[in-house]
């Protein structure tokens, strides 16, 4: 699978993310929120203790920041997601490839924050938290595939109420990525605990932006500007990302 091949796909989605009351709003009816409509996180791991995370930077992945890296621009991209949202889904076939070339060419400095509160919209199986550590196995052992990788994890997307996809299954669509080796990372569930503790982090509050924590996913900000329009509409997004997050 290409990343053209993934971004081609769900152009048709006519969501709209707004940041703030409203995004709320929006997300309790979509199923992307944290918090309200019953998301809780009885199906997720407690958080670990600081003691029990991983730290540092290994490979793409920056443990202390929450972050899966990729490029070193003077654009300041992040991107807060859950690997069982549709919405996200939404965005990465939207958007995923323009943020690519903008990783490739230099522009950017991309950070994908792991969430997990779908947790509870998958059986008891934990998908999200199991998706976000395959991720991190990927970070941390093929930073170069990364991105190629989260496509495919998005393309793949179960469907929520459903067990999502086993740990197999998972480094099935990682390989088909071009990202090998990593299967007793991905069976292990390294770096589940540090999803939870990632989640938690971006619900408690973020620093460095116009919103104060994440209300729902996906949410983007670029320079500290939180991204108000359709997270469907690639266009759109790639020219906030190119504006430095003022347009």
């Amino acid at each position: 699978m290409t990343r053209a091949t993934s971004s081609a796909r769900f152009r048709d989605a006519g969501r709209v993310l707004v940041v703030g009351g409203a995004l709320a709003a929006l997300l309790l009816l979509v199923g992307c929120a944290p918090n309200g409509g019953g998301a809780t996180h009885d199906d997720a791991p407690s958080t670990a203790t600081g003691a029990d995370l991983p730290t540092g930077v290994e490979g793409a992945a920056h443990f202390d920041d929450f972050a899966l890296v990729s490029g070193d621009g003077a654009i300041d991209v992040q991107v807060w997601v859950d690997p069982l949202c549709p919405i996200c889904k939404g965005f990465e076939e939207a958007a995923g490839d323009g943020i690519a070339a903008l990783v490739d060419d230099g522009s950017i400095t991309y950070s994908i924050h792991p969430m997990n509160f779908l947790d509870r919209l998958s059986n008891g199986t934990r998908y999200s938290s199991r998706a976000d550590s395959a991720l991190a196995c990927v970070a941390v052992a093929q930073p170069e595939a990364l991105l190629d990788a989260v496509a495919a994890v998005y393309d793949a997307q179960p469907a929520e109420g459903s067990d999502g996809l086993t740990n197999d299954e998972l480094t099935a669509v990682l390989e088909g990525a071009g990202a090998a080796g990593v299967d007793d990372c991905v069976s292990a569930e390294t770096y589940t605990a540090w999803a939870q503790a990632s989640n938690d982090a971006a619900i408690g509050g973020i620093e460095g932006a116009d919103i104060p924590a994440v209300q729902g996913t996906p949410t983007l900000v670029v320079n500290g500007t939180a991204y108000t329009g359709d997270v469907a509409d690639g266009d759109a997004i790639l020219a906030f990302i190119a504006a430095g997050g003022r347009g």
